[in-house]
């Protein structure tokens, strides 16, 4: 296991990114688990403080996280705990609700105010 400490520069960043890729499917349990749940924490950080938040609408947002992070619809159904409701959110059918900001905001390290804004559904 590495030794991780803030990412202060670009570098560190790429390195981090190098070894969250190498482990992002331990699961629970696994030794590499808890490395794994560092590194997304120090990514978020270092990302928040270099990046400005793009102006996308909430589930553009949502989806370019999942991808950041490797997940599917089927994960964020985990947490949610109903598959076909995430499925119409992510398919502009159904707004976000209170709980799913919450969750989505929690595990997708998105700023709840990023979810908040209208969209417009189809």
């Amino acid at each position: 296991m590495n030794t991780w400490f803030i990412i202060e520069n670009e570098a560190e960043y790429k390195k981090a990114m190098n070894r969250y890729e190498q482990i992002r499917t331990a699961k629970k349990g696994e030794t590499d688990h808890r490395e794994k749940m560092l590194l997304v924490h120090l990514i978020s950080d270092y990302e928040s403080k270099t990046s400005s938040l793009p102006e996308l609408d909430p589930i553009e947002f949502i989806k370019i996280r999942m991808e950041d992070f490797g997940y599917k619809a089927s994960d964020l159904a985990k947490e949610y705990g109903d598959k076909g409701t995430v499925s119409k959110v992510l398919n502009y059918k159904q707004p976000l609700s209170l709980t799913m900001i919450r969750k989505f905001s929690k595990i997708l390290h998105i700023p709840g105010d990023a979810l908040i804004k209208e969209y417009e559904l189809k």
